[in-house]
Formats: C-alpha cells, structure tokens, sequence
C-alpha cells in the first residue's frame, strides 16, 4: 500500500513538473514570438558582415514557426563592399519566411553601391531623413569615349578591352532589376543607379518608389510596420507588431574578430609582420619570440587573405620585393637589389587586392611601407660604404703588412708580438729582441717576416748611435 502510494505521489509530481514546465514553453513562446531581432553594421561589406547576417538570419528562419519572430531588422550605413559577400547576403534574405526590413540609419548614413542592392532584396526598404543610397556601379568602366584623334582601330581596341566591364555592368543591371521587379519598386531608377552611378536622397527615393517608407529609427519604423500588408513567399502577410520587443542582437567575437582581419590594412601588416618576423628568426636564431609572433601572424594574415579578393600577381610583386629587399641587406649590389624590391613591393601592394570597393589597402599606409623599405635600403648602402673606407681589423688584409715586435732575437725561427697575441715567426735574416718587423706572409699559425730599415739603429741610446 505504502509503496503504491508512493508511485502515485511521484507520478503526480512528474505530471505536475511536465505542466509547469509546458506552461512556461508556452510563455516563452509568446515571448519569443513578441520579439524583433535587430541587426546592426556599419563600413564595407566584407566576409565577416556577410557571415554575420547570414547567421543570424538562417538561426532565426530556423525556429520553430510558433516562436518564430514576426519581424527583421537589419539596420546599416555602408559605402559598399564585395560582390560575393553582397550575393551570399541577398540569397538569403530572398529565401527568408520572415519579413526582414532595412533601415539606413542613423541620420547622415548612406547605402552606396553593395547596400542599394541590399536595399532592393529586402521585403521593405527604409531610410533615415538626410540618407542616401545609389552609385550602384560594380567596376570602374575606364576613360569616356575615345578621343577623336584616335584612328578608328584604336577606338575599337579600346572597345575590345572593356569587353569584360560590359559583362560584369549588363549582369549587375540584370540582377538589381529582378530584385525591384520581385519587390515591386522602381526598376528605372535601379537601372540608372548601376549603369550611371545615380544617386538619391531619402525623400527622393520615397517619392520615385525606391524605398518602401521613411522612419528616423528602429522604434519609428516598428511603429509604422504594425498591420502593414506585404508580400511574403507569393502570399498576403500581415505584420503583427503590437507589443513587439526590441531585441540587439550584435556581432559576437568571432565575427568582429574576422571584420579586424578582413580589413585589408590589418591584414597587410600582419602578412609583413609574418614574413619579416620569420625572416629575422633564421637569419639570428633566438629564443623563438620573432619566429613565433612571425608564425602566427603570417597564418592569420593568409586565413584573412583567403577571404578577399587576392590578386596573385599582387601577391607574387610583394614577395620578390620583399626577397629583394632582403637579399640586398645579405648580398650588397650598390642598390640594385633594394631599389628594384622597393618598386616590386609598392607595385605588388597597390595591386594586392582584386577589388574597386572600399575593401582596399591605404595608400599612405604602402607609401609608408616603401618609404621605410627604401630608406632601410640606403642605410644598408651608407653602412656598406663606410665598411669599405675603414682599415681591416681580422684576416689576412689586417695581418699583412703590420708590423709586429720580437719576443727574443732568433736567427731563423723565434716568436713575435703582433696585436697582443704570441706567434711563431720565420726569418731570412738575424732578428734581435724587440727588434720591429714586417709581416710579408702567412702559413697557417706561422707569420714570415723581415726586419724594417734603421729599426735596430732607433731602439739605440744616442751615445751609441755618435761612437758608431
């Protein structure tokens, strides 16, 4: 009896947990439901901005429907960015079953060239007062026209050689106007941004039909999407904002530790900071500090660079400049060498980078880079040259023709003083004590020397020198 009892209470107990706990999923679920992601970037677009979304966006797609967010919110301010993190970015937010909204905010931002594609991809376009988007452009498309002076087969030459801009502009054009026709906005206007690089205010966009409303930030925009009407997945949906909470969901630190080295000026540095670390551990082996920092580096900076765009010609310039460079503190070649690395690795850091977005190294940060190479180089050269003014101070050049001093008087072999050091000495000719002498020869540990002239007659008193 006891023990059935027992099992009843237990029994109970389990069922009464599995209805709390039930009860609190269904509360959390209304919570969850009730919430809006908000997602935030800023500055070029990049593989790290492009994980970043595509993360959060598919962690949201992928939750149950019932606890599903009604909204998202992508909230931006860029000059552009690549076109495959561009493409990744989009293909999601096409296949999303949750709305997803872009802002340009706050007020001065703008969504140049990449972020109007973003723009056109999302199910409502919003901007801030004082935005602007457009410039849409993928490449520069080169010199105008030809000029008249030209004959007729160089203007098609030129013709010829933008053969591939076309490809890339009329594919862009392709694509930002499947997305306005998909959207609903105005396909015109998206042309002339990717073919003329047009650009628009805020206001202008909202009266030519680019942009689906205005609102100064989250809260505003928010306020004005609830019982908003839109298509989603060829249906009629209903946004349900009433009571919605506001959730910041930020780049976490693996993300804003690819968007540090995707920069491509950190990602320069640390390849330089790898290679010039490694060298300096071979040639001065150490404790292991400049091999390791140089080790890590260069990893980091080659993990960086297989996100990019890298341009192997760029990257091919940069290393001989650098096996240049070094070569020429190792070899000296009157700066040939040094000079030659210098204009390889300034030719090699421009082209680095297979991109026109604002993903690109700095120039001053490279003319600072060459400027150091080139003034190492010289210091190299002025170090050479005054090596080569002074006298030799070890080897044969010092030994040869030096004057050293006799130990004890020898008639053919006997010992010398020479720089200190004791050795043994062969002579054609008497030697005396302290007589000096010069050194004519080398034979391994064995100097061949001859007496300097009236050297006997100048270690005498002067008395000595009148009775003679």
């Amino acid at each position: 009896m006891f023990t059935l009892m027992l099992r009843s209470l237990l029994l109970c107990g389990l069922l009464g947990l599995a209805l709390c706990t039930h009860g609190q999923e269904k509360v959390a679920d209304i919570s969850i439901a009730k919430t809006i992601p908000v997602l935030r970037f800023e500055g070029a677009i990049g593989p790290a901005v492009s994980e970043y979304l595509v993360t959060e966006i598919t962690a949201a797609n992928s939750l149950n429907i019932n606890i599903r967010p009604p909204l998202l919110v992508i909230v931006f301010d860029t000059p552009g960015g690549l076109v495959s993190s561009l493409r990744d970015i989009n293909q999601r937010i096409l296949t999303s079953n949750i709305p997803i909204a872009c802002l340009v905010a706050p007020v001065g931002a703008r969504a140049m060239s990449a972020g109007t594609y973003i723009l056109y991809a999302c199910h409502i376009a919003a901007m801030a007062p004082a935005t602007t988007l457009g410039a849409a452009t993928p490449v520069q498309m080169g010199p105008a026209s030809p000029s008249p002076a030209k004959s007729e087969d160089e203007q098609n030459g030129s013709k010829d050689k933008s053969a591939m801009e076309k490809k890339v502009l009329n594919d862009s054009i392709a694509y930002i106007r499947a997305l306005a026709q998909l959207r609903g906005r105005n396909q015109a206007w998206a042309e002339l941004a990717v073919k003329e690089a047009a650009t628009l205010t805020a206001e202008e966009a909202l009266a030519q039909q680019v942009i689906t409303l205005m609102a100064e930030d989250v809260a505003q925009l928010i306020g004005s999407l609830h019982g908003w009407t839109l298509n989603l997945a060829g249906t009629q949906h209903q946004l349900d904002l009433n009571q919605a909470q506001v959730i910041e969901r930020p780049m976490d630190w693996r993300n804003q530790f690819i968007a540090t080295i995707t920069n491509p000026n950190i990602a320069y540095i640390l390849m330089l900071i790898g290679i010039y670390g490694l060298l300096l551990e071979f040639y001065s082996p150490g404790i292991g500090i400049a091999g390791v920092i140089g080790g890590i580096s260069l990893l980091v900076a080659l993990y960086a660079f297989q996100l990019l765009p890298i341009n192997y010609a760029g990257l091919g310039l940069l290393i001989l400049g650098i096996v240049l460079l070094v070569a020429e503190s190792m070899v000296p070649s009157v700066g040939i060498f040094g000079l030659g690395g210098a204009a390889a690795f300034a030719l090699g850091s421009i082209f680095l980078l297979d991109t026109d977005s604002d993903l690109s190294i700095s120039l001053p940060l490279i003319a600072a880079v060459t400027v150091t190479a080139i003034l190492f180089t010289l210091w190299v050269l002025s170090s050479i040259w005054k090596s080569r003014n002074q006298p030799a101070v070890s080897g044969d050049e010092a030994i040869l023709g030096a004057e050293a001093k006799v130990i004890t008087g020898f008639e053919h072999q006997g010992f010398v003083l020479l720089g200190g050091e004791t050795w043994a000495a062969i002579s054609d000719t008497q030697t005396t004590t302290d007589q000096r002498v010069k050194v004519i020869a080398r034979n391994k540990l064995t100097l061949t020397v001859t007496g300097l002239s009236n050297d006997k007659i100048m270690d005498e008193p002067v008395a000595d020198k009148r009775t003679t």
